[in-house]
């Protein structure tokens, strides 16, 4: 594992839904400044993971630590204002428009005696701008499509202003071209402002080419840690999702590339060698 400071760790934890144990016994850190990409096969504990990494969920055993302190010790505000997340299945108020939805990652930095600021203002234009929703901004959450209702959440996210990010399937219900601008907008806020950022991803060769660090999950216990070169291997694909594949070098960003193996030989590779 790599050996890096970590400002968000988790020690010894044990999580899960009333008496079903889906995480037992597991440490792991995030590196401070870095993209952190966490993989695994459905149902592996990814989310879990996340959601106890963001305070939703309270350990039974072990502790979630942010800054060296017990996250559960600390103010739900002063949490808010530290850690931004996008959880995987987000609701939004009926009728609720993106404006006044995006607003709302503000609430953390307001005070009794002063409410909405010009600050205020900039990050909600600002997040929405970068997530293209500004021209959404007086349309109802509820009339839009999945692609643009995931785009608003990011917004809200992003306009909480969090040194540190917490995203569950940041690219769920966009299509090729918008997970990209997704995920560049991710490496942008990690290299512009040193925002470090845990996402979960289904996508290896996404995993691969935007984060630093890759942490990959089996049944709740995690199986290897480390930069993508490291962890995503073929024998790792092969006991982590039970697939077959040769990983070789992305051509374009030169980071490990899965290339699942071919069941059958193509129509096209039959042809030529007919």
């Amino acid at each position: 594992m790599d050996d890096v400071h970590s400002r968000l760790e988790a020690q010894s934890i044990r999580v899960g839904y009333d008496e079903r144990v889906i995480i037992d016994d597991l440490t792991m850190h995030v590196p401070d400044g870095r993209i952190t990409a966490v993989v695994g096969a459905n149902a592996c504990g990814k989310s879990t993971l996340l959601r106890a990494l963001a305070r939703l969920l309270k350990p039974a055993c072990g502790t979630v630590l942010l800054d060296g302190e017990s996250i559960h010790s600390m103010r739900t505000k002063e949490v808010a204002r530290r850690l931004g997340l996008l959880p995987q299945s987000a609701i939004a108020p009926d009728g609720i428009t993106v404006a006044d939805l995006v607003a709302r990652g503000r609430a953390p930095h307001q005070r009794l005696l002063q409410q909405w600021s010009r600050e205020d203002e900039a990050a909600v234009i600002g997040a929405m701008e970068v997530t293209n929703t500004l021209d959404l901004a007086h349309r109802p959450v509820d009339e839009l499509s999945g692609g643009q209702r995931q785009r608003v959440w990011i917004a809200l996210t992003l306009a909480q202003r969090t040194p540190l990010l917490l995203l569950d399937e940041p690219t769920t219900f966009l299509d090729i071209a918008h997970q990209v601008e997704v995920l560049d907008l991710v490496a942008e806020l990690n290299e512009r402002d040193g925002t470090t950022v845990v996402m979960v991803l289904h996508d290896l060769n996404q995993a691969c080419r935007y984060a630093h660090h890759v942490i990959a999950m089996k049944g709740g216990a995690v199986v290897a840690s480390g930069v993508p070169t490291d962890v995503i291997t073929s024998t790792l694909v092969r006991d982590v999702f039970g697939l077959d594949c040769v990983v070789i070098d992305d051509p374009v960003a030169g980071t490990p590339l899965v290339v699942p193996a071919a069941r059958r030989p193509s129509c096209a590779a039959a042809a030529l060698v007919g």
